[in-house]
């Protein structure tokens, strides 16, 4: 019997140890993923990663707090401690109550959509497939009645003269835009708005497709440039990443690595470059679009710094916005100047694209 009783301890203890070693591991990469929103990118790309990951980290350390507090077992302050940080940050991810200060606030109410359109590819890249998918999605817009549309990855062949397209598609809004030339036709960003434009412009990223533009607005008393951004995506699929990786495709794994940290890598340099842009606006800024990072990233945290998320000022429920990933990951967002009001915010599931958009109501 004493035999048996020494084999019980050393297995208990062999488990304890275990279950501390995986708290810790987990516990730090977590920690990892707060760091990622201070650290640029520039001299760890890999951190960013680690940002991505915040959900599924966060969600792996509550389980190992339930089975520690269940064992009784004084471990649980590891991931307690580890999850602590997280309470500053969920909110960017879920939001329990909408906005509940608007109905006291004076001002005009504004509708903003921002909505990466996907080239109008998700239907099939033939000619047919892509009119009907750009003629769904101008309905969903026509139907959000919004005062102004931010849409990335616009496309529309070289024979079609894009300002009469629009007026056709959906009436009563300005065109501002920039589009790229392609092998098959023409694509970039689009601003549509019910206001008259007083200024405008683009800023190119060097070396990339991706682009931002600005409007300059008259709302009333106020002021307002817009700017409809697309940073840089990781260029590669989830499915690509899956497949090298169960393939154990080395030259496929090693390309895949190399896609991401371009992206990666480029991506603050192109955020930069719009912020000097709006240290330099004479009028207010509103920051809309596609960023290609989650809110656990340096792209985010650049960004939001003075401006409002509609999402964590009105939105509730899940804030995920790209379909392949949901409810993991949110890349697109809206963002308005701390002076403003947020009203609503939404993001309908639609299957037009490989985003969701993002719908927002603004009281300026």
């Amino acid at each position: 019997m004493p035999g048996k009783s020494r084999k019980i301890r050393k297995r208990l203890t062999f488990t304890g140890i275990t279950a501390r070693f995986v708290m810790f591991v987990v516990a730090g990469l977590l920690v990892l993923s707060y760091l990622s929103v201070f650290i640029n990118p520039a001299y760890f790309w890999f951190i960013t990663l680690f940002g991505l990951l915040f959900i599924p980290l966060a969600i792996v350390n509550l389980f190992l707090l339930g089975w520690a507090v269940k064992r009784r077992s004084r471990s649980f302050m590891i991931p307690f401690l580890a999850l602590l940080p997280s309470f500053f940050f969920i909110g960017a991810y879920v939001q329990v109550a909408g906005a509940d200060e608007a109905d006291d606030v004076a001002g005009r109410d504004v509708k903003v959509v921002s909505y990466n359109v996907g080239r109008f590819m998700q239907g099939g890249s033939g000619a047919k497939a892509r009119s009907a998918c750009m003629d769904s999605v101008m309905n969903f817009l026509k139907a959000t009645d919004a005062d102004i549309i931010c849409l990335q990855e616009f496309y529309f062949s070289d024979n079609v003269d894009l300002r009469r397209l629009i007026t056709r598609k959906i009436k009563g809004y300005n065109a501002e835009y920039y589009l790229f030339n392609g092998k098959r036709g023409r694509y970039g960003n689009v601003t549509l708005s019910r206001f008259k434009s007083e200024d405008k412009g683009v800023i190119k990223f060097d070396g990339s497709a991706n682009l931002a533009i600005y409007t300059d607005y008259c709302i009333g008393a106020e002021r307002l440039r817009v700017y409809n951004c697309h940073f840089e995506s990781y260029n590669v699929s989830p499915s690509g990443i899956l497949r090298s990786v169960l393939e154990r495709d080395k030259e496929k794994i090693k390309d895949t690595e190399d896609k991401m940290r371009s992206g990666i890598l480029r991506r603050p340099k192109q955020v930069s470059k719009v912020l000097k842009h709006i240290a330099d606006s004479p009028v207010e800024a509103m920051v809309c679009g596609d960023f290609n990072d989650s809110p656990m990233s340096y792209t985010y945290f650049r960004l939001s710094r003075g401006r409002r998320d509609t999402f964590r000022e009105s939105g509730k429920g899940l804030s995920a916005t790209f379909s392949l990933l949901w409810p993991l990951i949110r890349i697109d967002y809206v963002l308005y100047p701390k002076k403003y009001t947020g009203i609503s915010h939404e993001t309908p599931k639609k299957s037009y694209s490989d985003h969701y958009p993002v719908v927002a109501e603004i009281r300026i």
